[in-house]
């Protein structure tokens, strides 16, 4: 059974704060409730407009809002209604009960070849996470349940997810022609239901991770922070469209040699050498000049 955990967030607005959620409590749905009688669907809205200072109550995927008469302030209760959602998130209550029609999400997936044979791209019409995530084996996908259920099937080696796809690395055991339809229905269904791709939980550790990843980008030096800027405006995009990711590891003054990793469909794909050479390596020698003498790729 899921622990929840509760962070209170502020607003623009004094009289709302965000209580947080480190799960997900609907399924892709928000809802507005302004009295006891419009929450007759949510037992949590009910219960919290028992609270004499709730004005409104908003919940969404990850957080429930709440709004408050001006007879308190937040500071004085806060911490209370903090407790009593852990509390009654943690006993399993149910938060909104949702409409079965309403739970599956409209969504489409495509297939797309990469240039890597053994990588296949599954574009979806709508953004399903906000950064990268790459899993090697299911040992790492525990916080995807999509990754863990595409980990299942014997024919998976690895998955990446970005924005909007999901690029899939295969055993020689099959072929594309006899898996690609099952992995494409797989992964739409599994979005139409409403699942989180990636917890909320991984979610959040990667928000509170990215100030101390801009504290390390501040220390490089000039010529890395440039060949960052270049990576970023005019490689990343090619590269995503191919299912792949490319990242920045590290620049040698010496050698003159920029170390990159290659992630997805570009990781141990026979053509990234060519493209390493005669794409990447080429435009940061004429945009760099004699600042970049090779680029060196690991595969992610």
């Amino acid at each position: 059974m899921k622990e929840f955990i509760i962070t209170v967030v502020p607003t623009k607005n004094p009289a709302i704060l965000k209580f947080e959620t480190n799960h997900f409590i609907t399924k892709n749905n928000n809802y507005e409730f302004k009295n006891i009688d419009e929450a007759k669907n949510s037992p949590l809205a009910q219960q919290l407009f028992y609270l004499p200072f709730i004005k409104t109550v908003y919940i969404s995927g990850n957080f429930i809002g709440l709004e408050r008469y001006d007879i308190v302030e937040w500071d004085d209760v806060k911490d209370s209604v903090a407790q009593q959602l852990v509390d009654y998130l943690n006993e399993g209550e149910p938060v909104v009960n949702e409409d079965d029609n309403k739970k599956k999400v409209a969504v489409t997936v495509y297939a797309e070849v990469t240039p890597n044979p053994s990588v296949m791209k599954f574009v979806t019409n709508k953004k399903i996470v906000p950064t990268t995530f790459e899993f090697k084996n299911i040992d790492e996908a525990k916080e995807s349940l999509l990754a863990k259920q595409l980990f299942m099937l014997p024919f998976v080696k690895e998955v990446f997810i970005d924005e909007n796809y999901v690029s899939i690395s295969k055993y020689e055991v099959a072929e594309w022609d006899d898996i690609t339809l099952e992995l494409r229905e797989k992964i739409r269904d599994f979005i139409a239901e409403g699942h989180e791709v990636v917890s909320a939980t991984s979610l959040q550790k990667q928000k509170t991770d990215a100030p101390q990843a801009k504290l390390e980008d501040s220390n490089l030096d000039d010529t890395s922070k440039q060949i960052i800027d270049i990576l970023e405006e005019y490689v990343k995009p090619a590269v995503a469209s191919d299912g792949g990711n490319i990242l920045f590891k590290s620049y040698e003054a010496e050698t003159k040699t920029v170390n990159v990793i290659l992630q997805g469909a570009c990781s141990g794909c026979p053509s990234s050498t060519f493209t390493l050479k005669n794409g990447i390596e080429t435009m940061l020698k004429n945009m760099m000049g004699d600042k970049v003498q090779e680029v060196v790729a690991l595969n992610g």
